[in-house]
């Protein structure tokens, strides 16, 4: 299994409303791809200093998965729709991870 973590620093301008509004995007978006496993997005909680404005979270089960996740049409919508335009900086990692690590 993978782990898929993205982060995103915002621009100036992205409003909290943006930001509920990307989020409700996503969540309905990860209920309607099936190689999704698990899934989280939000605002980061900032209980540490420094760190990204918002990160996503998904499961899949292999790297094909991964790549029918990231090329999903709905995905492409929500990241033309939002990211594309809300997004400064981005980052991204892949973890393997084994079956029971996450509930």
């Amino acid at each position: 299994m993978i782990l898929h973590i993205a982060t995103f620093q915002w621009k100036d301008d992205v409003t909290e409303a943006d930001v509920a509004e990307l989020t409700d995007a996503l969540s309905a978006m990860a209920a309607e791809i099936p190689e999704i496993r698990s899934y989280a997005a939000g605002s980061n909680l900032h209980l540490r200093p420094a760190g990204a404005d918002y990160g996503v979270a998904a499961i899949v089960d292999d790297a094909a998965g991964l790549d029918a996740y990231l090329d999903h049409p709905k995905h492409k919508a929500v990241y033309e729709k939002f990211l594309g335009r809300m997004m400064a900086e981005r980052a991204a990692a892949q973890l393997p991870i084994s079956q029971g690590s996450f509930a």
